[in-house]
């Protein structure tokens, strides 16, 4: 007779069966979490992080500036230029890397246009972020 203490193979294949039950039903709900994420990191570097410096860029010059590079080296035509208004360059960019769009004057907003082109990367689509039309949220 022999005393040995372990698991069967059925009790190993019920646990596996159990877990991948439970993975199942788990992992699909935390699938989109990253995404929504990307979206609202980009919305708050349109609305707050870079409007703000913009903003303070305007009270300084008394003008916005002609890219956004601006924000974080002197252009050199500045009249009070007291940047960097951004601590760190990929502030720039958004959440998937790519530098965010802006034109001054805007053709959306008199001062300025601020828009990424969101997950899908193309402009024009509904999923933009922009700083003209916040009733995409």
């Amino acid at each position: 007779m022999r005393n040995e203490k372990g698991f069967t193979l059925i009790e190993m294949l019920l646990v596996v069966i159990i877990l991948s039950t439970l993975a199942a039903m788990i992992v699909p709900r935390f699938a989109g979490r990253s995404e929504e994420a990307k979206v609202a990191a980009a919305r708050a570097d349109i609305h707050a992080h870079l409007g703000s410096a913009l903003d303070l860029y305007e009270l300084d010059n008394g003008i916005f500036p002609a890219s956004l590079d601006a924000l974080l080296t002197d252009p050199g035509n500045a009249k009070k230029w007291r940047g960097p208004y951004l601590k760190q360059r990929k502030n720039l960019n958004d959440p998937w890397d790519r530098p965010y769009q802006y034109r001054c004057p805007g053709t959306h907003n008199p001062d300025y246009d601020l828009s990424s082109s969101g997950p899908d990367g193309q402009d024009g689509t509904a999923d933009d972020i922009t700083n003209w039309n916040d009733d995409k949220k």
